[in-house]
């Protein structure tokens, strides 16, 4: 490949994978469980507070425990350092959350989040996901 042939993949190979952050937010505020395989290998390997998870069907059992239990949730993901190495990559990603926890109050969380990344046929896929918790409050009272 040319010069400017790397440089074009480096820059897709991040927006491609910026992008996949992008939707786990999305996937985990709208539930959007069914639609796991477009965001992690088969084998993804989740580990968290709330425990660890193997393969799809752990993962979104896992999510479910961890996020269903809110009427609505925000998740924001900021200051990414995307690291490609050939078809590997790994991210890490500041996460602010907020969970509202009924019509009255409301919790923020904060975590840093690191990726795993493998290129498959159908486009970069996550193959493991680290939560390391920063901060989480305790409820508090909604003005809004």
């Amino acid at each position: 490949m040319s010069d400017r042939e790397d440089l074009l993949r480096s820059l897709t190979d991040r927006s491609e994978l910026t992008d996949l952050v992008a939707r786990h937010s999305v996937w985990l505020d709208e539930a959007r469980y069914d639609e796991s395989d477009r965001l992690f290998t088969t084998d993804v390997v989740v580990r968290s507070p709330r425990g660890t998870a193997t393969g799809l069907d752990g993962l979104v059992a896992l999510a479910r425990a961890g996020h269903d239990a809110y009427s609505r949730r925000m998740h924001s993901k900021s200051n990414l350092v995307v690291d490609v190495d050939g078809d590997t990559a790994t991210v890490r990603a500041h996460d602010l959350a907020v969970f509202v926890i009924d019509d009255e109050s409301e919790a923020i969380a904060a975590a840093v989040h690191r990726y795993g990344a493998r290129r498959t046929e159908s486009g970069w896929r996550f193959t493991s996901l680290d939560i390391t918790p920063i901060a989480l409050t305790a409820p508090l009272a909604r003005v809004l």
